[in-house]
């Protein structure tokens, strides 16, 4: 899996979780991850998530961390795990900062306080996530976290590359372990 961060800032609007938007903006081609910073304002119009649209909430963040992953072969089950071992890796990495995180799904709390928005969808050729982390909190229409203004990580880039190296890796050692298994047979 290919993974990148994107050192110019990109506001998320949602229309970024497209097929091959990865490819056509970035010349990754494949499975891949990219990282960005900046605002995020998804509209009820631009929702996947239609729980969020039967509930009238849109998602606003002045300044947020997005990771987009494209992945090829695998149906949206597959996918809805794949986005929980992204935010697992982020848990994960979070508490090696000293920092205590509650994961309730697929969202990531901090004192009760919401630090992360995700969601996985299919497309016609791929399975599309999104997961976005506050970076700051202020704005938000929810009580919010945020990775700088509240749990004090300053180096946004080198925590987006760790959470992506981590999840590539995980992501190419599962399809390795199951390549290495003999088939049995009842």
């Amino acid at each position: 899996m290919k993974t990148k961060f994107i050192e110019k800032e990109i506001k998320y609007i949602g229309s970024q979780l497209a097929p091959h938007w990865i490819y056509k903006n970035f010349n990754l081609m494949g499975d891949a991850i990219v990282a960005f910073t900046g605002e995020c304002e998804v509209n009820l119009t631009e929702m996947v998530d239609l729980e969020d649209v039967v509930n009238n909430e849109p998602i606003y963040s002045k300044y947020m961390l997005s990771f987009i992953t494209e992945q090829y072969g695998i149906n949206l089950t597959e996918g809805v795990f794949r986005q929980r071992l992204l935010i697992c890796i982020i848990k994960e990495l979070l508490e090696e900062y000293g920092i205590k995180v509650i994961r309730q799904g697929d969202d990531l709390m901090i004192d009760g306080k919401k630090l992360s928005v995700s969601i996985a969808t299919k497309s016609i050729t791929s399975i599309l996530i999104h997961t976005g982390l506050n970076i700051i909190s202020e704005g938000a229409p929810v009580k919010a976290s945020g990775l700088t203004s509240e749990l004090g990580i300053k180096n946004i880039q080198d925590f987006a590359e760790k959470v992506m190296k981590r999840y590539a890796e995980e992501i190419d050692d599962i399809e390795l372990a199951a390549t290495k298994v003999r088939g049995v047979i009842e």
